[in-house]
């Protein structure tokens, strides 16, 4: 699996509720207090503004050690308290004092999903919604992307639980993708961050789903089933398809996506077509049939051979496969060329994987702190 952590990397400016909304009571006031809190537990870990030992982070967070976990233990903290806040602004979002309230927030967001031409010198650019939908996408974008980061840390002590989380990060966007940013789509925002956009959180959740599909892969493998493993990688190629696709639309409506986010879509499904191409040959050597199985294997590296990533982690992976594939190759020919002496059949009578998707997103359920906010109107 290729790693591609920058859907994690947001940056965020402070916010301060209680200096914005006017609260008519105490309760309302330190209700508000504590969103900014832990708003700002937030804003701390991911800035990197605050200097703390790990020992003093994992204390904090309960004896948390991943900080990818510390940081989604603050989102599950922060969310339900914000999910409160939208619901009851939004009971009184036609008053006047509270429209002006919520223009006053400044809630600015940067991206990592944004080319890199978006970015001074100094520093990432802040992209602003004055609406609180737009907090509370970002913080949904960022908590899908902390579990995506989980998923990868845990990937080499526990497939299960790594595909799990994968699935959970999927639902996440998901929910996000068909429930919060539509609110935003008729935002008079002079620019969107990606992130912000239903259609990117949709590529996010298939990504996920190739992920979670790529990991249980690894346990199908044990097993030893090549049709099988062909199918299914074949179905991580159909996913990232799926959001290349969606990428494409995006980038046509004039949203600016970040070349590096593209080029692992397409690294990605490059290297599981090279796995299924692969693993479709073996199968088809089983069965005798050792010029059908060239065929395929040529096939696999002329495709393979015409997507070179970027990155170098992932042209090394790249290349390891296409290393793999052209060895076998050759073995193959060689032994065709003194035993079997068959025909290699022409590219459009092969054939090619059948893909095969065997998971879904689990689904994500918002929680709400139901507590009472008055506000002066």
């Amino acid at each position: 699996m290729l790693y591609f952590p920058d859907p994690a990397k947001l940056k965020t400016q402070k916010i301060v509720f209680e200096d914005i909304y006017p609260a008519r009571d105490s309760g309302t006031l330190e209700q508000l207090k504590e969103l900014s809190s832990k708003r700002r537990a937030i804003e701390e870990s991911i800035n990197e503004s605050r200097f703390i030992t790990e020992a003093i982070a994992r204390e904090i967070s309960g004896g948390l050690t991943s900080h990818a976990e510390q940081d989604l233990h603050k989102l599950e903290q922060y969310l339900p308290l914000l999910e409160n806040l939208v619901y009851h602004v939004g009971l009184v979002s036609d008053n006047p004092r509270m429209v002006r309230c919520t223009s006053e927030l400044k809630i600015r967001w940067s991206s990592a999903l944004s080319p890199s031409s978006f970015f001074f010198l100094m520093g990432p650019k802040f992209f602003q919604i004055d609406n609180l939908q737009f907090e509370l996408g970002i913080a949904l974008f960022l908590y899908g992307a902390m579990i995506r980061e989980w998923a990868s840390e845990v990937l080499s002590v526990d497939l299960v639980q790594s595909a799990t989380l994968f699935r959970k990060a999927a639902g996440v966007y998901h929910y996000l993708a068909l429930e919060v940013l539509q609110c935003l789509l008729s935002s008079s925002a002079p620019e969107r961050q990606p992130e912000a956009t239903s259609s990117v959180s949709s590529v996010m959740s298939l990504i996920c789903l190739a992920e979670a599909q790529a990991v249980t892969i690894r346990k199908a493998e044990e097993k030893g089933n090549t049709g099988l493993l062909a199918k299914l990688h074949f179905g991580v190629v159909q996913l990232l398809d799926e959001a290349h696709v969606i990428l494409h639309s995006a980038t046509k409506e004039g949203k600016d996506i970040s070349a590096r986010f593209v080029d692992f879509i397409s690294s990605s499904k490059a290297l599981h077509e090279l796995r299924s191409y692969k693993y479709l040959a073996d199968s088809i050597k089983v069965s005798g049939q050792i010029g059908v199985t060239i065929g395929i294997l040529r096939l696999a590296l002329t495709n393979g051979q015409k997507k070179i990533p970027g990155q170098e982690s992932w042209r090394l992976l790249l290349k390891e496969e296409i290393d793999e594939v052209s060895a076998l190759l050759k073995k193959y020919e060689h032994e065709n060329d003194f035993v079997w002496r068959e025909k290699i059949p022409l590219q459009d009578e092969l054939p090619i994987p059948e893909g095969k998707k065997i998971v879904s997103h689990i689904p994500y359920h918002p929680q709400r702190w139901e507590r009472a906010l008055v506000f002066k109107i």
